[in-house]
């Protein structure tokens, strides 16, 4: 690969004139690989810590979740939006990663609910924080012709970090069990690393503003917009039918009854569905449309919810429910800022990235309340039947809300 960045988009090509993805989003990658052992490490048994240990009701884990997955939506927009202003997203992400990494540290003291709440948020508003200035990075290093590829590899990356992580708490656990201390100590040391790469490696790309005045009015234009309108209505209807994982392998594990010790593998097997499945995802979004393959998506998520809802399990349903998953997110997660990234001018493609996210996390956080209530009212199974018949209802509508998309694109 190349090792020089232009000041746009890089797509290098190889002596058979093969396109590859710029250096810039490989080494984002990496800061996302380690970044995500951390995050993953932690997050892998949050869900069986707060509920066994601390001994949270479903409700109490149900907003601890909403937090997890929303609260992230209180400084997206504003993530997005200094990092098009300054026109060099890279020292924001660096903000965002520093903060995720001391909120790992945190959990060593945090044991009543509301320092949990606090660490949880802390470590939510640091991913707000970063998340669209790397993706407008990505973008801005990527030809456009390539950007469901390159967030593909970068979500490829990223997703191997997902996937060591869980098996990183395992081996702890399984070498010290309850031993969760180790895990936060050791998922502080490794989101250390990760935020050292991002400031030493990655090249501190200028954005298309290159110091020019974003005021908050044009922002706000490129946001309401009619280009975004109809997808953010999209995103948002879909995010209130998600539930969280975190809930879906704690029903597993409810109807299965599997040793608390095998618990993080769960998400192992998600992360590797989702590795070997990103990157292929990708391309076939570039090819025959981003929101094509962003619904289909959905349509994984609602075959996840329905065999999860079974009232027997064993191995082979299990291993579908990882699959099914993974499958979800690799036709999502990167799919969605490259679809919404064509449609804002490139001077607030980080604003117009996040105000997409921030209508997810919104919905998500809405979404993981009501089935936490819905958990304790009727238990696992009935709740996530109900939400596969509103996912079922939702998809044709967001499918409608797309159409013409992938034809659209904003000029600069």
């Amino acid at each position: 690969m190349s090792l020089r960045d232009r000041p746009h988009a890089d797509g290098t090509e190889n002596r058979d004139g093969v396109r590859r993805v710029s250096t810039t989003v490989v080494l984002l990658g990496v800061v996302s690989l380690l970044t995500d052992v951390s995050s993953e490490m932690v997050a892998s048994i949050l869900p069986l810590y707060l509920t066994a240990v601390v001994g949270l009701s479903p409700i109490a884990y149900g907003f601890l979740d909403g937090i997890y997955q929303g609260v992230s939506a209180f400084v997206r927009l504003a993530g997005g939006y200094a990092g098009d202003r300054g026109g060099q997203p890279k020292w924001v992400a660096v903000l965002g990663y520093g903060t995720s990494a001391l909120s790992r540290i945190a959990m060593l003291p945090a044991t009543g609910f509301a320092a949990i709440t606090a660490v949880v948020t802390a470590d939510r508003l640091g991913k707000g924080l970063r998340t669209a200035p790397r993706d407008a990075l990505i973008a801005q290093a990527s030809d456009p012709s390539m950007l469901g590829r390159s967030f593909g590899v970068h979500r490829t990356l990223d997703t191997f970090g997902a996937a060591l992580g869980p098996l990183v708490a395992f081996a702890l656990l399984a070498a010290v069990p309850g031993s969760y201390d180790s895990i936060f100590v050791v998922s502080f040391a490794v989101a250390v690393v990760g935020v050292a790469v991002l400031v030493l490696f990655v090249p501190n790309l200028k954005t298309a503003t290159q110091g020019a005045r974003l005021g908050l009015r044009r922002v706000a234009a490129e946001v309401s917009g009619r280009r975004l309108r109809r997808p953010l209505l999209a995103a948002g209807l879909l995010g209130l039918v998600t539930v969280g994982d975190g809930f879906l392998y704690l029903a597993l594990q409810d109807r299965d009854d599997f040793a608390a010790t095998w618990f993080p593998l769960l998400y192992v097997g998600t992360s590797v569905a989702y590795l070997g499945l990103a990157v292929p995802m990708g391309r076939l979004a570039d090819r025959v449309g981003r929101a094509r393959v962003l619904v289909a998506g959905h349509g994984a998520l609602l075959a996840c919810y329905l065999l999860a809802a079974l009232p027997a399990g064993g191995l082979t349903l299990t291993l579908a429910v990882l699959l099914c998953l993974g499958v979800y997110y690799a036709a999502t997660d990167g799919v969605l800022p490259a679809l919404v990234s064509r449609l804002v001018a490139a001077e607030a493609r980080g604003s117009g990235i996040a105000a997409a996210q921030t209508v997810v996390v919104l919905a998500r956080f809405g979404s993981s309340l009501l089935f936490g209530l819905l958990w304790s009212l009727q238990g696992p199974g009935a709740s996530l039947l109900l939400f596969a018949g509103l996912l079922a209802t939702a998809v044709p509508v967001a499918a409608w809300l797309l159409r013409g998309t992938d034809r659209t694109e904003a000029t600069a």
